[in-house]
Order: structure tokens, then sequence, then C-alpha cells
């Protein structure tokens, strides 16, 4: 069962983010340039209309400062202090060639990464409030972009030409590649064939496991060992229809659970946790960790292992792949019966829970308590 919070927007409700306060503030942004700052108890703090014509397409907290919000309308990302949300502290105009889809704020909160139309990431210095970088290297739509935990130079894209990018700053090139048709499925007989066009790429807390939610209903996961290299890939099929949405859980019992939205009205929580990508960057979390004498005995079997593996695996594009389709089933499911336009995990009222917002303009909260 979910509840609704309502009071907040006229209009249907685009996007949804938290803060990382203990008390988590929530802020969503909607159509017509509606932004709106609640409660964690769903209580309306306070409104403000950015733009009367642009729609807000995506809000991000700076994880350093959490009073400071970002939301960005048509091509311009306003600068906002939730404690006076009367008007933008300042406007960043022009940080989109195109329309801005996504935004994400590193954990320094030093550098702000726009995903837009054009296929261009364009990075921001908030301390100059001017676009320091542009990555273009994306063939249509950039639809997502992420920071990667503990790395705050390093960020990964996803779009719309079926690419999944890794990116380190300050190179304006990608460290590598991948196309998500190099998992995607055959078609089969007498079903409509749907390209893995990538809505949504998120990284795990660990910085090295990455999850895409794409058009062909799966989500796809790939790990990058320490030097970047993408070392795995896998899949499952989440939903029946395109999947907009994967978000990585930080405050349940592991960082590897995950939740997902999609076009089949499906809100869904998964445990990655003994998935074998999983399992094969916690092991190697946990080699780190052995004595100095067993570890460089590890090390040693590891570098004939790396040497085994031939050349292929030292260009840095070569993966493993563990296919995990038609294994892998949800936790939780939620027939949300609408299509979903955003997933945010937050912890509301001190319960685990998933805010999620669709056509309507009254936001979805679900508890995660069955867990």
């Amino acid at each position: 069962m979910s509840h609704t919070w309502t009071g907040g927007h006229a209009t249907p409700v685009l996007c949804a983010g938290v803060s990382s306060e203990s008390e988590h503030m929530v802020a969503t942004g909607a159509e017509g340039g509606e932004l709106t700052l609640w409660s964690h108890d769903g209580s309306p703090v306070s409104k403000l209309h950015l733009s009367a014509d642009e729609d807000v397409t995506c809000v991000a907290f700076s994880p350093s400062t959490p009073c400071m919000l970002y939301a960005s309308h048509a091509r311009t990302v306003s600068v906002l202090d939730t404690r006076n949300l009367k008007t933008a502290v300042t406007q960043l105009a022009d940080v989109g060639e195109e329309e801005i889809n996504w935004l994400s704020v590193n954990e320094s909160g030093a550098l702000l990464a726009a995903a837009d139309d054009s296929g261009a990431v364009r990075v921001v210095d908030l301390q100059l409030e001017k676009v320091i970088r542009t990555l273009r290297k994306h063939d249509n739509i950039c639809s997502s972009v992420t920071f990667r935990p503990h790395r705050p130079q390093s960020l990964v894209s996803a779009g719309l030409d079926m690419q999944a990018m890794l990116w380190n700053l300050p190179k304006v090139r990608p460290l590598w590649t991948f196309s998500l048709q190099e998992d995607a499925h055959p078609q089969r007989a007498g079903q409509m064939f749907n390209p893995p066009l990538a809505h949504c790429i998120d990284a795990a807390s660990c910085g090295n496991v990455f999850a895409c939610a794409a058009e062909d209903g799966c989500i796809h996961l790939l790990r990058v060992s320490e030097d970047s290299r993408l070392r795995e890939r896998g899949m499952f099929k989440a939903h029946s229809q395109g999947a907009s949405q994967a978000h990585f859980i930080s405050f349940l019992s592991h960082p590897y659970w995950l939740a997902t939205g999609g076009n089949d009205g499906l809100v869904a929580l998964w445990d990655l946790g003994e998935d074998a990508l999983v399992a094969n960057e916690r092991k190697r979390k946990n080699r780190k960790k052995k004595p100095k004498a067993r570890a460089k005995a590890v090390s040693q079997v590891q570098n004939q292992k790396q040497q085994m593996s031939g050349e292929e695996a030292e260009a840095g594009g070569a993966s493993s792949c563990s296919e995990t389709h038609g294994k892998t089933v949800p936790k939780l499911s939620f027939n949300h019966g609408e299509k979903v336009n955003w997933v945010c995990p937050a912890v509301l009222k001190g319960k685990p829970s998933l805010l999620v917002t669709d056509q309507s303009s009254s936001p979805s909260v679900y508890s995660l308590d069955a867990l």
C-alpha cells in the first residue's frame, strides 16, 4: 500500500530528490516550472515557480551542503537555498546546449554535471559558476549522468544511443564506451523488438558497480576494476515494458539493493547482493583487507590470472558477461498502475521508503518495512 503527498503541485511531477541530512528534505519538480520542497512527513514546506513555460526536469541536492539544491529547466540550472526558497540564489544560464535531462553533484559539492538532449555532458565549476568541460561522445540524447562515489573526478553517463560511458576529468574523451546492444536479447517470433535505449544510470556506493535502466525492460549491470577498466557485465529482465528508473539504496542492509520503475507501472526492489557480478566486487574488497603476506600471495595469483586472460582484457574494453535473465526476482514489488517518471529512495519519518512520481500531481510513498 502507498500513500500520496498532496497540495504540492498542480501539474504532473517529473522528478524528485532527497537531501543527505538525517531528517531527509525532499524536493520535487513538475511541469510548468513548479518546484516544491517537502518535509519528511509529506507536508509542503515551500513552493516556487522557476519558469512559466519550462518544465523542471531534474533536482539534485549537494552532498556536502544539504541545503543547496539545483534544479534544471530547459537549458538553465537554478541554484537554490532550501532555507529560503522564495527566489533562486542564482541561475546558471546555458549550462545545457539543449534541454537538460539529468543533474548530478559530486561528493565534494564542487562540480555539477548536466546531461542534455544534444548528447553532451557539461561539467560546471560551482564556485566559478561556469562550464569548465563539455564531454561530447553520445550520438543521441544523453538521458542520465552520475558522479561515482569516492571519485569526485569520475562520472558515468548513458543515453538513447544505447551507450554507457565512463569519464575521468579533466579528459574530454571517455575511458571506455559500452554498447548495451551487446547484451540485448534477439527478437523473438511475434514479439516487438525494443532496443536498449538507456534511460537512467546509477552507481552503487562502492563506486565500481553501475546499473542502467533501458527500454528493453532490462537492468544492465556493469562492474569496473580499481583502475576503472570494464571487467564484467550482466543483465536481468525487470519490467515488461521500458525500464525508466534504477537507483541503488544506501540505507538498507547492504549497498546493493536496487529500486527500479518502469513504463509498465511496476515499482520493484531487487537484492543484488548475491548476483555474481556483485559477489565478485565483494570478493575484491575482502581481498584488500587480508594481511600483507597473504595479500601478496593473492596478488600474485591475480596477476597470473590477468596474464592468462590475454591482450583483450588489457585493452580496458573487454568484459565477461554474467547473464541473470530469468533468475533474478524482486524481493518487493508494487503495482503502481501508472507509468513511472521517477523513483527516489529516502528515509522518511525514520522508515526506509520509495518516493514515486508519475503523470499525476501527487507523489506516492511506498514503505520498505516489509523487508
